[in-house]
């Protein structure tokens, strides 16, 4: 593919429209190269289509970055599968969509067998006895990081005091927790309005590049305007491929089966995904370990690691619940492990991620119609405040198991202490990648496992 990068002189042309193989070569690229998180995802995004392609212009972009923002799901591969549905309609949606996952399933899947295969000698085991407490820094930052942009004042503080509350010490499910702030979220836009405007967002959208193909003009395509009957299509289409794999999993296995509780589970975790990875992965951790024992909160930390080590958005991190969870329950036997895992990775990542593809099929023409309309935002604004205190728990929840890993009655463990605090510091007080800060506690763990 031709480089389509403009030069001063000609930004105030309109740039050639991309063929769809034109499109999927960006798309792979930027699928491949989605490091960072969310954040570092969608900055990829901006540069590649706003600043250098111009395929769609800075107003637009934020635009449909706001759409993603009150859907669940993945923020930051919503946005490529809906700027790729604008472009080149489903097929491009698909295919963006698509490419932005495909990479790091790969890729996971070939480090949770590496894990499961060989996790047991001291090198792996020197490698993530110092990415745990990286871990737990982590996952401390991401709730300071999503309570400054979250709690603009004190009812928003108070909701997520409260949620903090419901899941620490009262072990509410996490749906219910959802459930609640929603409910909150839509009185308050009622008899409270101003504390549920959504404050912050994602810059002005005043900055120009030039003339982009999809312009701040330019007319939404037929493809992409609300109607009944298209939303009705959307909608059953997504449901027969939800399931018909979940009837012939309950078919071929039963109910109880470990597959088919993988695919009801993880088809509920996508439902729940407001306010990104971190707001889910404790609604996972309760129920792949807490509920099911698919692995141990140890595997889990480890694999969130991996998850923020790779490509793709972090809620990748269910492929490795899925490997894990397969090799370790050996549904089909022992000398079928490996036929299990990867089973259970394909279907987690398929139902984990189909949700999203349909909300931005279907659901997206219908937010544009609410969006900015305070009932509707108000719920998603408690939502994400009740996020900050389950976050906070599951960072809590990895400290207690790196720093007491035998238990309260056990040792302290003081190495992983330093780790974890280094780490913070790092994060915290230097702004250190996120992929820098892991590589360099698990050079460290090596280090602690060879000596000691």
């Amino acid at each position: 593919m031709t480089e389509a990068v403009s030069s001063p002189a000609d930004r105030n042309e309109r740039p050639a429209a991309p063929s769809l193989a034109e499109a999927a070569t960006l798309w792979l690229k930027i699928g491949c190269l989605s490091f960072g998180g969310p954040a570092g995802q969608i900055a990829l995004m901006h540069r590649e289509l706003v600043e250098e392609r111009r395929w769609i212009s800075e107003r637009r972009y934020l635009h449909a970055l706001n759409y993603c923002m009150v859907l669940p799901g993945p923020e930051a591969q919503q946005l490529a599968t809906y700027i790729g549905w604008l472009m080149h309609r489903t097929w491009g949606g698909i295919i963006a969509g698509g490419l932005f996952v495909l990479p790091s399933l790969f890729v996971l899947i070939a480090l949770s067998w590496i894990y499961c295969a060989f996790g047991d000698v001291p090198l792996a085991e020197g490698l993530f006895f110092g990415i745990k407490p990286a871990v737990t820094a982590i996952v401390l930052q991401a709730t300071h990081r999503i309570g400054t942009r979250a709690l603009k004042n004190r009812v928003l503080w108070g909701i997520a005091a409260a949620s903090f509350v419901a899941i620490f010490l009262l072990d509410v499910p996490f749906p219910v927790i959802v459930g609640l702030a929603a409910v909150v979220g839509w009185v308050g836009s009622r008899v409270l309005p101003q504390a549920f405007h959504a404050g912050g967002g994602h810059g002005a959208a005043g900055k120009s590049w030039g003339a982009a193909l999809i312009d701040d003009a330019t007319p939404t395509p037929p493809h992409a305007r609300f109607s009944w009957g298209r939303l009705v299509v959307v909608v059953a289409g997504g449901f027969m491929l939800w399931l018909a794999p979940m009837v012939s999993l309950t078919a071929a296995f039963g109910w109880d089966h470990t597959l088919t509780q993988m695919g009801w589970f993880f088809t509920k975790a996508a439902l729940l995904t407001f306010g990104g990875a971190y707001a889910v992965l404790p609604y996972v951790n309760q129920g792949a370990v807490g509920h099911y024992g698919w692995l141990t909160p140890s595997q889990m930390i480890d694999g969130l690691a991996l998850g923020e080590t790779t490509p793709g958005p972090l809620i990748m991190v269910v492929t490795f619940v899925g490997f894990v969870g397969g090799w370790t329950e050996a549904p089909f036997g022992q000398e079928a492990k490996l036929a299990a895992a990867l089973a259970g990775a394909v279907l987690v990542t398929w139902f984990t991620f189909l949700p999203s593809f349909v909300f931005i099929f279907a659901g997206g023409p219908l937010v544009e119609t609410t969006h900015g309309k305070i009932a509707f935002t108000a719920p998603l604004t408690a939502i994400t405040a009740a996020v900050v205190g389950v976050i906070l728990n599951l960072a809590l929840f990895f400290g207690w198991h790196v720093l007491w890993p035998q238990g309260w009655d056990g040792r302290f463990d003081w190495i992983s202490a330093a780790i974890a605090i280094g780490a913070a510091v790092a994060l915290f007080r230097f702004r250190q990648n996120v992929v820098v800060v892991i590589a360099s506690c698990a050079a460290v763990g090596l280090v602690v496992e060879l000596l000691f």
